[in-house]
């Protein structure tokens, strides 16, 4: 199914250049241009797949690009794609943008608000366009890999030294380091 639904988005979503990614292992994928992401998902939703449910949209920081995903299902046909979109890296505390897909399911509002608040990408025509868990004027983006987190917050401590619980953190560690298969320990409070 996704092999025809992938050319079905070139043939009807101009600039789409829709790619599949079969995995080996995991889930396929099916990669978008991102200027064209909110054409696409109208087009996924109207036709005859019948993509009536945004599940989940998230952001990833790699180490050459930045990715949104979206997982997109339909329940009366019973079958379900993630969407993907590549964006070009960013580092501290730039942004990127693409356009917002809440046009076509209203689910994306508050998903796209928190890739926005975590990863750093900015939905153009999203309603309401700002940060959901971290206040307005925090600085960065927290699930970027060069995110360092800020000592002080408005003269409050971000991660206070009593609040943080280092013993039990080392104590695996030195457990791992002795173990002859690491893999074995688990950092679960169980057992």
């Amino acid at each position: 199914m996704l092999k025809q639904l992938t050319e079905d988005i070139n043939k009807n979503v101009s600039g789409a250049n829709a790619q599949l990614h079969e995995a080996e292992v995991g889930d396929s994928s099916i990669t978008v241009n991102a200027e064209v992401i909110e054409a696409v998902c109208e087009y996924l939703k109207t036709s005859e797949y019948d993509f009536t449910s945004l599940e989940v949209i998230t952001g990833c920081d790699y180490e050459d690009r930045l990715e949104v995903t979206y997982a997109i299902t339909s329940f009366r046909k019973n079958h379900d794609v993630l969407l993907k979109v590549k964006l070009p890296r960013a580092t501290g505390t730039d942004i990127v943008e693409m356009p917002s897909v809440c046009s076509v399911w209203k689910s994306a509002n508050f998903q796209e608000r928190e890739c926005y608040d975590m990863v750093g990408v900015k939905f153009t025509n999203h309603p309401d366009m700002r940060r959901l868990l971290c206040p307005e004027d925090w600085e960065g983006f927290p699930l970027r890999k060069d995110y360092v987190v800020q000592e002080k917050y408005h003269d409050m401590v971000v991660n206070p030294e009593e609040k943080i619980n280092n013993p039990d953190h080392y104590f695996y560690k030195e457990l791992q380091e002795k173990m002859p298969d690491p893999k074995k320990v688990t950092f679960s409070w169980k057992d």
